[in-house]
């Protein structure tokens, strides 16, 4: 028992000295400069050389079968999948990422900062994709480098890889894919990384994501403007009617009015119970955390972690870039509901028609109303969760805090639906990395830190039944 703890700590200590090298971060680097962006037309060549050029031989070194498949829908980008079997007998992990990024935004970035080169500033790695998602899966990649290299070539489990350019699309064709190939991904566990920690000095596990349902709301009204002289006050203002409209699905403070969209039983025991305690935090200053903001009684944990929000994305009404004197045709919102898996997805929609003719806003029409994202979550208390939760401890020397799904949405109800397997998200960047707008970065400690802790997941995993 004494020379395998020695062996782990050797293996440990080879990552932190990778990292500190440079090595880690040149790697990184040579992948940021991939212009893999899935979101800005023209790239297409760019999320293939990702997997090609970027991944694909790396992958192959460490003794992966890889292949690269087209999707199953088509105009969206490319998926790596790549297995490394041992022992069937042996625990089997499917370790998920995608490489493709939201649009590289260049005009927006700080001077002297490039979205395509990894800029190191006041202690910070600028990029986009060093904290979403190419920092956290080649993170993941390179700790199992190093367990195969501390152990002579040898793993003791099995790995499947998929790597998709599709996420930042909405993981279009990535349903279909898994479900035509369930046999050849068959798994007993995902083990993969995205998203935020709570906060950055606390390492965390998340057992699911929120679902994203997005709809439109819309009031027109006339076929054009009409002029506000001589209109102004006689004739019916969309802009006003849909404000109106809004204010009765959501309060000033944030609680949200339809209640038909909300966990019908609260918030569940387990959840609860796996979030006392849990902070919340690690913003740049860019957004607050308003105490009154949203629903009445819960914690801040809660309110992200365990329940439902409510989001205007977006809001128009004329030209508000040219206004003209006239009262506008029109007036559109785009919103959106981040929900749990406690919440049924099916009477979003019809809660919302529902209570606008209750509440006499006939006129306002609901507009392309779906699900974008499915919720997804394991319990808190699997197996693996508290497996994976241990071996990070021990790694790492700190508590890791568990929570029952992340704030934002990931593709886990795929591997849920198809594969059967439990979730294990070790996100591996913070609230204020910026991501999907400009200036991202990644936080260089939390990486080091990440190397460390999935290092020590490889290694046990390989070391224990």
């Amino acid at each position: 028992m004494a020379d395998g703890r020695l062996e782990r700590r050797d293996a440990l200590t080879r990552a932190g000295e990778f990292f500190d090298s440079g090595a880690f971060r040149d790697r990184l680097s040579a992948l940021i400069a991939y212009r893999s962006t899935s979101q800005d037309p023209g790239h297409d060549a760019d999320l293939r050389r990702y997997l090609e050029e970027g991944l694909r031989p790396w992958v192959e070194s460490m003794g992966f079968v890889t292949a690269i498949h087209d999707n199953p829908e088509p105009g969206f980008g490319p998926i790596l999948t790549g297995t490394r079997i041992e022992d069937p007998a042996r625990p089997t992990i499917i370790l998920y990422g995608h490489g493709d990024t939201v649009r590289g935004l260049e005009d927006q970035w700080s001077d002297g900062i490039d979205p395509w080169t990894l800029t190191e500033l006041d202690g910070l790695w600028y990029g986009r994709g060093s904290a979403d998602n190419k920092g956290q899966h080649v993170l993941n990649l390179t700790a199992l480098e190093t367990v195969l290299a501390a152990r002579g070539g040898k793993l003791g489990f099995n790995v499947k890889l998929l790597i998709e350019m599709a996420e930042e699309r909405g993981s279009r064709g990535l349903r279909e894919f898994v479900a035509n190939h369930r046999d050849m991904l068959a798994a007993d566990a995902l083990i993969a990384s995205d998203g935020p920690r709570v906060e950055p000095g606390l390492p965390t596990i998340a057992t699911g994501t929120r679902g994203t349902f997005h709809f439109d709301l819309v009031v027109k009204l006339r076929a054009g403007g009409v002029h506000s002289g001589h209109w102004g006050g006689l004739t019916r203002d969309p802009a006003i009617i849909l404000s109106h409209a809004l204010t009765s699905m959501m309060d000033r403070h944030g609680k949200i009015l339809v209640r038909d969209w909300l966990p019908q039983n609260g918030v569940p025991a387990q959840v609860r119970g796996v979030l006392d305690g849990c902070p919340v935090g690690g913003g740049d200053g860019a957004a607050t955390i308003d105490a009154d903001w949203g629903e009445p009684g819960l914690t801040s944990a809660e309110k992200i972690y365990g329940w439902n929000s409510l989001i205007v994305l977006a809001m128009t009404s004329g030209r508000p870039e040219n206004p003209v004197n006239a009262v506008a045709p029109d007036a559109r919102a785009h919103c959106q509901i981040r929900y749990t898996v406690d919440t049924d997805v099916a009477v979003f929609a019809p809660a919302l028609r529902r209570h606008l003719d209750e509440h006499g806003f006939p006129e306002v029409v609901i507009e392309n109303a779906g699900s974008r994202m499915p919720a997804s979550r394991t319990a808190p208390d699997d197996a693996w969760v508290l497996w994976t939760q241990e071996s990070m401890q021990a790694s790492l020397g700190k508590r890791v805090q568990i929570i029952p799904n992340s704030s934002g949405g990931l593709p886990g109800d795929v591997f849920v639906d198809h594969l059967g397997v439990p979730l294990v998200w070790i996100p591996h960047s913070y609230n204020g990395c910026k991501q999907h707008g400009p200036d991202e970065h990644a936080l260089p400690a939390i990486l080091r830190e990440g190397l460390l802790a999935f290092t020590g997941i490889w290694w046990d995993l390989g070391d224990k039944p």
